[in-house]
């Protein structure tokens, strides 16, 4: 029987963001109507067993009570902290118990959690967090109904998903931890609220995703090359504010090749947060293939994956960034309701 899991994090869109820009603030109750969305796609297309990650806003049992819903909803049987490592312990525990397909509710930070835990399953990343640039902004009924076609093996993940790209950070030639979106290299030397906002305290950026229409950091880097989730490799930009490097030490290790990376200064205009549009001064940038390592300059820096500060180093360490093709399957929802229409699994 097809299970499929549900991951929702009550946290998502609740970042100092919120205060310091115009950032969405997605409460528990429209959480709850997604939720419930989605259960009622899944039970359209016949799905029957749903399994949940227990949450501080009890959003999926909130969700379940539905006159409408027949379907059976359960929560995982583990310890919550409710801190990332539910999240990540969440879709790990799923992945051993069978779960064929996982819908999450969250923003970039959420779904990194979940390819920490596991990368294997097909994942349907709904938006419901401030700066999103991973998960899709799709409506709970069509995720669900997506989700559904896909868990029960009426369509292969190969043709209707794309495997997503992987930041790997090494310290002292040890992996370390990833990022889904974008690595970036703070001059705070502190965790503390977590969020990037403020582009004056970075040194340098790397993405694995550059879209015209994103936001936040990535879309500074879509302003010098567009970069998707289907192409290959990444994208670095220094900032024109990370100092501590002469002109000629800076360009050590960039790209030659035309029209891979500018080294001339220049300023971009970019939506770096929801309602903060912004000139931001560009050093240099280059396009990095999958699988090349890059080394760092040594420095006191705060490493930020997908938008939150995760850990500090320090000059004494040696640090390095990979991108890689590793992530998790993400289900392209328009593409997977066009096949299953095609192929007629939408009649009776």
């Amino acid at each position: 029987m097809a299970k499929v899991g549900i991951i929702a994090n009550p946290a998502a869109s609740k970042d100092i963001r919120r205060l310091v820009a115009q950032g969405r603030v997605t409460p528990d109750w429209e959480k709850v109507n997604i939720v419930r969305r989605v259960l009622i796609g899944l039970q359209a297309v016949g799905i029957e067993q749903v399994v949940a990650m227990p949450d501080s806003s009890h959003l999926c049992e909130r969700a379940r009570d539905d006159s409408h819903l027949s379907l059976d909803l359960s929560l995982l049987k583990m310890p919550t902290y409710y801190t990332e490592g539910d999240t990540i312990r969440a879709s790990a525990q799923m992945a051993r118990e069978g779960v064929t397909c996982l819908v999450t509710l969250g923003g970039d930070g959420t779904n990194r959690a979940v390819a920490c835990g596991c990368n294997s399953i097909p994942i349907v990343p709904v938006s419901t967090g401030t700066n999103n640039v991973f998960p899709q902004m799709v409506e709970g009924t069509l995720a669900g109904l997506a989700a559904g076609v896909v868990a029960d093996g009426r369509l292969q993940p190969e043709w209707v998903s794309t495997v997503s790209k992987t930041l790997a950070v090494y310290v002292d030639d040890e992996y370390r931890d990833m990022a889904l979106v974008d690595v970036a290299l703070s001059r705070e030397r502190y965790v503390a609220t977590r969020a990037i906002w403020d582009m004056s305290t970075l040194y340098e950026v790397f993405l694995t995703r550059a879209e015209p229409a994103s936001i936040g950091l990535s879309s500074v880097g879509a302003r010098l090359q567009r970069l998707s989730m289907n192409d290959a490799g990444a994208l670095r930009y220094v900032l024109a504010n990370a100092g501590n490097q002469s002109d000629e030490g800076a360009q050590e290790g960039l790209s030659q090749g035309p029209g891979e990376g500018r080294r001339d200064g220049e300023y971009v205009l970019a939506p770096i947060a929801p309602g903060m549009v912004t000139e931001v001064g560009i050093a240099r940038w280059e396009r990095l293939a999958e699988g090349e390592r890059v080394a760092l300059e040594p420095r006191h820096a705060a490493v930020a994956l997908d938008g939150e500060r995760a850990f500090t180093v320090s000059p004494r360490q040696f640090v390095e960034i990979s991108v890689q093709r590793n992530g998790p399957p993400v289900v392209l929802v328009e593409r997977a309701l066009q096949v299953a229409s095609e192929l007629g699994l939408f009649k009776n």
